[in-house]
């Protein structure tokens, strides 16, 4: 009976971490370039005597799915759009060069073009961009961010930086705990020309929200499904100790 419920709770265990994943993804579908946890799990046989049919649920690492979500037109100059692969860079609150799909940008404190979570976009060089006052941007496609000011000289363009645009080998990516990509080796990656923005628009997540929640069903099915088995085997070990207690 012991065997039983050690397989069932291993089973509980791994439909709760499941669920615990899809419900993230889940409050994260409206998240701008929100790229879908992945999980696989895997099966490892039971070594022992009597154990050749038994397994074991052993839960692997955490991937990502980098397909890509569903355009929004929105019509701010601010907004921009990666077109088809590839990053934007920014700096993390850890200092080091991380990569997002998010292009909701905005300007921070000093002029500094930042995320919207306050967060400052890189360029080539691994340096900020400023925006000057009283200006007006524009985002060209090769991510070229020029100023137009809305005084002064009329149709005076500056180029005030490019931001970086990366696209790494997904293999080569890690996510942070801040949702950010970062790179698994000791260098930043690469500058990437072939990476083309499109301005006034967002990327929006690629969680499908039908499926995660059809998802969480059946998830919760089987989690009660090993939750029974745990009680069923609870109730046959008391059962055959009152047997033996009758028979001493």
């Amino acid at each position: 009976m012991d065997r039983v419920l050690y397989l069932a709770m291993n089973g509980a265990k791994s439909m709760f971490d499941r669920q615990a994943q899809v419900a993230h993804n889940l409050a994260n579908a409206v998240t701008t370039g929100y790229r879908a946890e992945t999980t696989a799990f895997r099966a490892l046989p039971v070594v022992g005597p009597s154990t050749g049919t038994r397994t074991y649920v052993v839960e692997s690492t955490t991937g990502t799915d980098y397909s890509f979500g569903p355009m929004q037109n929105t019509g701010r100059v601010f907004d921009v759009a990666v077109d088809g692969k590839g990053f934007i860079a920014v700096r993390g609150t850890d200092g080091r060069e991380a990569y997002t799909r998010d292009g909701s940008l905005d300007q921070g404190p000093g002029g500094l073009l930042q995320t919207r979570n306050g967060l400052n976009v890189l360029t080539d060089t691994g340096t900020t961009i400023a925006i000057p006052p009283d200006s007006t941007i524009l985002i060209g496609r090769d991510g070229t961010v020029s100023a137009i000011p809305r005084v002064g000289v009329p149709n005076t363009t500056t180029i005030v930086g490019r931001i970086k645009l990366v696209n790494p080998d997904e293999k080569t990516l890690a996510r942070s705990a801040d949702g950010l990509f970062r790179s698994t080796g000791t260098q930043p990656v690469r500058a990437d020309a072939a990476v083309r923005l499109t301005s006034g628009m967002l990327e929006g997540s690629n969680v499908n929200s039908v499926e995660a929640i059809t998802s969480i069903i059946s998830l919760s099915r089987q989690f009660d499904t090993q939750v029974r088995l745990m009680q069923t085997a609870d109730q046959n070990a008391r059962q055959l100790s009152q047997l033996l207690n009758m028979n001493a």
